[in-house]
């Protein structure tokens, strides 16, 4: 436990000191929050602008996790090897397995404080929901599929990229792009009959939209996606990303040089 201490509390004063870190994670998603709250809202009856406002929020927490795991840990790996710390970890009987579980925890410690600073920026300008406590409760449950989801991409793209710039940047460009053609950024409604193939299967833009139906409403989904195959393809899709980026972190980045 120990080690899974040591490593959590370095990894999340990381992500709090690192200004690039608090940029993308929180400051980015919260200024869609209010640009999309403001700028592209005008023309939309009175009765309706709250929940539409809460529509573009879910989406903005969504992506605030979706660069919490696929940017931040990825600049984390990659800095602590350029610091040469991954090669000494790598001469000590540290199991690699205790140190992901410090960097996880730290990031699901981080990606709380980033959903709550971009949530209650949307309440603070309007956005509302109507799901129920039971809803809610749900929804959080699936944020933490999302947050799976990134972070098994996010330990791929640090164990592959291995300067820390370079893994950054990457992560950035990864969530960016994937939220843009999946339906995070733009409606499920408005993207290509392909693209909204893509959106269903990747579980990140999945969780997306399972949320915003339980917290608004089908209307604001433009399908259903809480069928049972839906959901079932989902959870396996995350747990295969985390898998995926779990082995290749412990068996890579950790291989004797």
């Amino acid at each position: 436990m120990n080690q899974v201490r040591a490593t959590f509390t370095k990894t999340l004063k990381e992500f709090l000191r690192v200004k690039a870190t608090l940029f993308w994670t929180i400051a980015w998603p919260i200024l869609w929050v209010l640009l999309g709250s403001f700028a592209f809202s005008q023309d939309i009856p009175e009765e309706i602008l709250p929940l539409v406002r809460g529509a573009i929020t879910i989406p903005m927490i969504v992506f605030a996790l979706m660069i919490a795991g696929m940017a931040n840990i990825p600049g984390n790996i990659g800095e602590d090897r350029e610091r040469g710390l991954l090669s000494k970890l790598r001469s000590m009987p540290v199991s690699p397995w205790k140190d992901f579980t410090g960097r996880f925890l730290a990031l699901l410690t981080f990606s709380c404080v980033a959903v709550i600073l971009v949530g209650a920026v949307g309440y603070s300008v309007g956005a509302r929901v109507s799901g129920s406590v039971a809803d809610g409760l749900t929804s959080v449950v699936l944020l933490l599929v999302a947050i799976t989801a990134s972070a098994g991409i996010g330990m791929l793209i640090g164990t592959f990229i291995k300067n820390v710039h370079g893994a950054t940047m990457t992560g950035v460009g990864v969530s960016v792009l994937s939220a843009a053609i999946s339906g995070v950024m733009i409606p499920y409604s408005s993207l290509p009959g392909i693209l909204q193939s893509f959106a269903r299967v990747y579980p990140v833009a999945s969780v997306n939209s399972m949320v915003i139906y339980l917290m608004i409403g089908e209307e604001y989904t433009g399908y259903n996606p809480l069928t049972a195959g839906q959901v079932v393809m989902t959870i396996t899709m995350a747990v295969v990303l985390f898998v995926a980026g779990l082995t290749a972190y412990s068996r890579l980045c950790w291989k004797k040089e």
